[in-house]
């Protein structure tokens, strides 16, 4: 990938258009009558990010594979909740409202022709591709997602915070380390091993019975990171109670894997893309055709206008 120096916005694709299709009446329809609240409210949301941020250069990150199977031979639960059909090959299909699914490859096909980079790679989630492309950022990088794992990125020293969405995109929590401090009591180093302690069921994550949020936080506090906390267990002198060596003991297996499943990737093979901010359309055609065929209407004007600014 191309190094990028200035401001790097990422967006976690999914999430935000999971979150518009949920925002955006259905009602919202293109000439046909097919739902296309999803396309034109992600649209919203990036025409509001990019006027609100001014992003030198904007990746639109997407799942290649929401459940990779590396993290699920791991831990098997991993996601199981959320499959909606198993596949012997290729990624397994996820749980998706009805409408949202025949929207994606609109979402898709809008964002090539107007020349905002979509980045997905096979065998990683779109967490991983964001992961990398902070990981290589040389300038601050705003990553905007409405998925807490991403708050183990958090980096005051490299300018790196996360904009989570509270009400669309205009209201957003601004993720720095003072907030994790004051909230969780962690930094972003720290999240990752607060969240695999705890556990998270809206990933399939078991975490260590009995150990809460308020207790890992704790914990961390004691013993400095996951590896202290373990190399604590293994000293009769360490101050952990009974119970806590009792369930950190019966958790090793899981705990010897579980980093790997919840630390998001920082070295996913990136391809070579072109991650400015577009001033102007790849694809104009495309994109009247598009427009056009879907009713994109007010949502693709105010966009274009923001970006030609």
């Amino acid at each position: 990938m191309r190094c990028v120096t200035g401001r790097l916005m990422l967006l976690d694709t999914a999430s935000l258009y999971f979150r518009a299709y949920f925002g955006v009446p259905d009602s919202v329809k293109a000439p046909d009558g097919t739902p296309v609240n999803a396309v034109r409210g992600l649209l919203d949301f990036i025409d509001r990010l990019v006027k609100d941020h001014r992003p030198d250069a904007l990746v639109a990150c997407m799942d290649a594979d929401w459940r990779p199977q590396w993290r699920v031979d791991l831990i098997p639960s991993y996601k199981a909740h959320r499959v909606a059909e198993e596949h012997e090959t290729g990624p397994d299909e996820e749980e998706v409202p009805d409408t949202l699914s025949p929207q994606v490859p609109v979402i898709e096909a809008v964002l090539d022709a107007l020349g905002i980079a979509r980045v997905g790679v096979a065998g990683y989630e779109a967490d991983d591709v964001i992961g990398t492309f902070t990981a290589r950022a040389k300038g601050p990088v705003d990553i905007v997602t409405g998925d807490r794992d991403l708050y183990q990125l958090v980096d005051d020293a490299r300018g790196i915070r996360v904009l989570y969405p509270l009400k669309g995109v205009g209201t957003l929590q601004m993720t720095d380390e003072a907030w994790l401090r004051e909230k969780y009591g962690v930094d972003g180093r720290g999240y990752a091993d607060l969240a695999l302690l705890r556990g998270d069921p809206s990933d399939g994550l078991p975490g260590v019975p009995g150990i809460g949020e308020k207790t890992a936080a704790k914990l961390l506090a004691e013993f400095g990171d996951l590896g202290g906390i373990m190399a604590a267990l293994d000293d009769p002198k360490a101050k952990l109670t009974p119970t806590q060596r009792k369930r950190l003991d019966e958790s090793r297996p899981y705990v010897a894997v579980a980093p790997t499943v919840v630390r998001v990737a920082d070295d996913v093979p990136l391809p070579d893309v072109e991650t400015a901010l577009p001033r102007t359309p790849h694809d104009q055609a495309a994109l009247q055709g598009l427009a056009e065929r879907w009713g994109l209407g007010g949502s693709l004007q105010r966009l274009l206008t923001t970006l030609a600014v």
